[in-house]
């Protein structure tokens, strides 16, 4: 796996940015991908704590095999177009919990269709050395024209004449979602890659695991998190109230 700093400043995050994304290669990708990874974030403010987790899903049939998760301070500031280096952390933690390795990733985020081409999905995909997708509930960057209402109907995404991304209906008549490559991977394979990884509901399988498992997570270590607080305030309550009682009974 690749590394570098996350305690930097934006300037320096886009200067990173920008010589990393010349490392990425945007072709080919695996043809019949077997573990498939899905990951995604959730915040809670109220702690400053980031959540991320990461599911494999088994293709063809879509069952989960392995789930990881991890919990990190956030230490980067809101910036559009810079939310990988809030996120990377806590995913790169929870990669490594991982017993398995995938063959593919998709995160749900943004890969090419970003304004540096260097959204989420292509920093982490070329930081864990594996081929990435980004599959988004909406556009950051860039316009595509007419789609199709069929299942497997897609328009590129074109930002300043380049493509770099694609909107794809998943399934009939819902919303579409946006799919670009991450790292490792083709245009025109990323597409074919998120239908495959598509069952039943809109959004891929991976990332709709993913989604669900990071929302549990969070509200189950909030829940420890507020339990905690609560029995240390208890404790120090009734050592207050000792320490009182001692001091009447001395006076």
């Amino acid at each position: 796996m690749r590394h570098h700093r996350w305690r930097l400043t934006p300037k320096q995050a886009i200067a990173l940015q920008n010589r990393m994304r010349a490392r990425l290669t945007i072709r080919d990708g695996p043809r019949a991908p077997r573990i498939v990874a899905g990951a995604d974030v959730a915040y809670a403010k109220e702690c400053n704590r980031c959540f991320a987790a990461v599911v494999l899903i088994e293709l063809p049939g879509l069952e989960v095999v392995e789930e990881a998760t991890a919990a990190a301070k956030i230490v980067f500031p809101y910036v559009p177009g810079l939310l990988s280096f809030r996120e990377g952390p806590a995913l790169l933690a929870a990669f490594a919990r991982l017993k398995g390795r995938p063959d593919l990733i998709m995160f749900d985020a943004q890969g090419l269709a970003h304004p540096r081409r260097f959204g989420l999905a292509s920093h982490l995909g070329y930081l864990l050395g594996i081929p990435s997708v980004g599959c988004a509930k909406s556009i950051l960057v860039g316009e595509h024209g007419p789609l199709g209402t069929k299942a497997g109907s897609s328009a590129w995404l074109v930002d300043r004449g380049e493509r770099v991304g694609a909107a794809l209906r998943t399934r009939e008549g819902v919303r579409p979602v946006y799919v670009s490559p991450g790292d490792g991977v083709g245009l025109r394979q990323a597409l074919r890659l998120a239908l495959k990884a598509t069952g039943k509901y809109r959004v891929p399988e991976p990332t709709r695991q993913a989604d669900i498992l990071v929302e549990r997570f969070k509200r189950d270590w909030l829940a420890r998190h507020q339990a905690s607080e609560q029995s240390r305030t208890g404790q120090c309550a009734r050592s207050s109230s000792a320490a009182t009682a001692l001091d009447i009974r001395r006076s």
